[in-house]
């Protein structure tokens, strides 16, 4: 491709709605232009890099033996309805009527579509397994679309969908994606890390996140330093722990502490540490109040949290409302004594010998309450959020912190939506048995993002290989003569043999032309300068930054080998371009 012809809309300075720099990247660089918020058109360069993507996906699904197939953007409501997802899913799903005021939704992903497909069309065991994807636009209506492909409302998904006959078969289907997943990540040339998940609002009983490891990410997630273990920390369980021992302390007493609604003006007032405090989080739990208790430096965590209180919504409660609900003052809620209200407290609370917490009464406190003394016979469950340093739960390990971007996802759903549909097929004793399924998907669009967060400098987007909407920039740093002439002739020789190359055929100054290369993030650049009637050229690998000399003789088979190489998710260096 000649840069004269290619559209290839650059910009110097980002937009002032991109807040995070695979945003400001993309945009800069000419990959994609809002629209609205959350929806993006996708120019030349990026349509390039997506389709490299998808290729990748398409060969990996295919290998595992999944099927493509494409179903429709827009769902009947009567299918959502029948899964009992209409609903509970939520403001996110775009609903809408057609002209004769039926209900329909943009599909944010397909469970119920590809369920009626096999409840029709698969009737014996003997048809079994089947693994169906497609790659297609989905839509999810955030409330806060935000950091450009990272948290869109329009996005591309490769959503696929296995039926098994029976459990051990699921599981074998679950792990054939998983596996999948991973040579998919590799090949891109990504560092991520598979993590245990909470499931959501997909539902089912087994979940993995497929995390591409950056320090923007936005979801925390823990690994063990002594073994495999890895979750999201929504996800990562924490032990029990035993109760402290009680010693000498005497019983629990009330003290005057105005003003001290926040464990931090409380430790100020009474001179302890967070540590030393136990703290109330209010809820509503299925429309009633209830009231999670942590350790003071702890934050909750909800997901855990509904799990723990078995209820199928879980809110932050309104200060306002739990008062008047209950009786008892936000600010002042301790887990002593709370009456009838439900409650729940972390297990790490029992290992506490000593606690301050709230004693149910405005401007009050209790202290020296002993966990195993005073909250002997309360309820105790893991509800806290994992951080590094504390206890893996597989082994003597501690967990370390690491920030992800989540690129894919499999659940194992078991019959959660085959149950709920009554798709079923005949077994071998000729009973009607309900399929065993599982849901694997992957943010096509948003791996681009989470790539250039992962890859990049000041200078621009530094892609790996396989993702790169071109391989080779040739850059000639004269318009005419000896550098013109070997630079066309090193571009068409790149393209002969399979190279993915641009020529910068512009009439522009060289540091123009450097600038652009490094901001779109070509992985090699072949600088042909004052030394092209020599036969020699400067080679610089974009993401190294690594620069010399070589000659152009012979250049373009050493190109093109190391490129093989790379495609399939490896690294570049300048030995793979010698003799």
């Amino acid at each position: 491709m000649r840069l004269q012809q290619l559209h290839l809309p650059t910009l110097r300075e980002p937009p002032k709605d991109a807040e995070t720099v695979s945003h400001q990247l993309l945009v800069r660089a000419g990959y994609i232009r809002r629209i609205a918020a959350g929806i993006y058109s996708f120019l030349p360069l990026g349509v390039r890099s997506l389709e490299k993507v998808k290729a990748i996906i398409r060969q990996e699904m295919d290998r595992a033996g999944a099927q493509e197939v494409f179903m429709p953007a827009i769902i009947p409501a009567e299918l959502w309805q029948q899964s009992g997802r209409w609903p509970v899913y939520g403001p996110e799903l775009l609903r809408l009527k057609d002209r004769k005021q039926a209900d329909y939704c943009v599909g944010p992903t397909h469970e119920e579509v590809v369920v009626d497909l096999a409840r029709k069309d698969i009737r014996s065991y003997k048809q079994l397994p089947v693994n169906l994807y497609q790659i297609q636009t989905k839509f999810r209506d955030e409330m806060r679309p935000r950091a450009g492909l990272m948290r869109g409302r329009e996005f591309v998904m490769k959503d696929a969908y296995s039926f098994d006959a029976d459990v051990s078969g699921a599981h074998g289907s679950y792990q054939a994606m998983y596996d999948a997943y991973c040579r998919i990540f590799s090949r891109m040339g990504l560092e991520f890390r598979p993590v245990e998940a909470d499931t959501g609002n997909i539902g089912g009983s087994m979940s993995h996140e497929f995390q591409v490891l950056a320090e923007s990410g936005e979801d925390a997630i823990v690994a063990c330093d002594a073994c495999t273990f890895a979750a999201n920390v929504e996800k990562a369980p924490l032990p029990d722990q035993p109760f402290a021992a009680t010693g000498d302390t005497g019983p629990a007493r009330v003290v005057d502490t105005p003003g001290t609604k926040t464990i931090e003006t409380l430790c100020a007032l009474l001179g302890c540490r967070p540590d030393q405090t136990i703290k109330a989080v209010l809820f509503t739990a299925d429309d009633a109040p209830a009231v999670a208790f942590v350790r003071g430096d702890r934050e909750v965590n909800e997901v855990k949290v509904r799990q723990a209180l078995g209820c199928k919504t879980l809110y932050l409660a309104d200060a306002e409302w739990f008062a008047k609900t209950t009786g008892l003052p936000p600010g002042y809620l301790g887990a002593v004594g709370t009456g009838g209200v439900r409650t729940v407290l972390d297990h790490e609370i029992k290992a506490m010998p000593i606690a301050v917490c709230g004693a149910n009464a405005k401007q009050q406190h209790l202290v020296d309450v002993v966990p195993a003394r005073d909250l002997a016979t309360a309820t105790y469950a893991d509800l806290r959020m994992a951080v590094a340093g504390d206890p893996c739960p597989r082994c003597a390990g501690r967990l370390r912190g690491f920030r992800g971007i989540e690129v894919g996802h499999v659940f194992y759903l078991g019959t959660k939506y085959s149950k709920a549909m009554q798709a079923t097929f005949l077994d071998e004793a000729g009973k009607e048995t309900l399929f065993e399924m599982g849901c694997y998907g992957i943010g096509v669009t948003r791996i681009l993002a989470a790539a250039i967060e992962q890859n990049h400098d000041e200078r621009g987007i530094r892609w790996p290989v396989a993702l790169a909407p071109f391989e080779v920039a040739v850059l000639p740093m004269a318009a005419d003569g000896p550098q013109a002439e070997l630079a066309r002739s090193l571009y068409a020789s790149l393209n002969q043999v399979g190279v993915q190359a641009v020529i910068d055929d512009r009439a522009e100054r060289p540091g123009i032309k450097f600038a652009d290369a490094d901001l779109v993030g070509y992985p090699v650049q072949i600088i042909v300068g004052k030394r092209a009637g020599e036969g020699v050229v400067e080679i610089k690998l974009r993401h190294t930054g690594q620069r010399a000399e070589r000659p152009a003789a012979g250049l373009v088979d050493r190109v093109a080998g190391a490129l093989a190489a790379a495609r399939r998710g490896g690294g570049l260096a300048l030995s793979d371009l010698d003799a």
